[in-house]
């Protein structure tokens, strides 16, 4: 099982989320009653739909994190899963996406004009200590 399977599979759990396929087209993913909130593209790449106020608040955090991608202008951010760890970010970010989501007035969806990030961002390994 992969850490992304795992992550959904925990997530599916959650009574605000339901299951569906991803709105971008590719995957898998998780959303609330008014917006998708997580896409599944592969076994450990993420997007997750945070908004706009939420990636400023959170932007210097998020920025800091080896698993975190962001994208300029994106309302979603790419989590990289390489350990449990990462699953455990993923699962926090989740909460708070759903809580920013909320937040949000009725009325215009917080849609990026593009959508998620997949095929805009490259996840390179992360490189462990020793490495060469």
């Amino acid at each position: 099982m992969t850490l992304a399977q795992r992550a959904m599979e925990r997530l599916q759990t959650w009574p605000d989320l339901t299951s569906g396929e991803a709105s971008c087209g590719t995957g898998r993913s998780l959303g609330s009653a008014r917006d998708d909130i997580v896409h599944f593209h592969t076994g450990r790449d993420v997007d997750l739909h945070l908004t706009r106020r939420a990636i400023q608040r959170l932007h210097h955090d998020l920025d800091g994190s080896t698993a975190i991608h962001l994208v300029p202008g994106s309302r979603w951010v790419t989590v990289h899963l390489d350990c449990e760890a990462d699953v455990d970010l993923l699962l926090s970010l989740v909460s708070m996406a759903l809580k920013a989501h909320q937040a949000v007035p009725q009325g215009p969806r917080d849609e990026s004009p593009r959508g998620c990030n997949f095929h805009r961002v490259t996840v390179l390994p992360r490189v462990g200590p020793g490495a060469a």
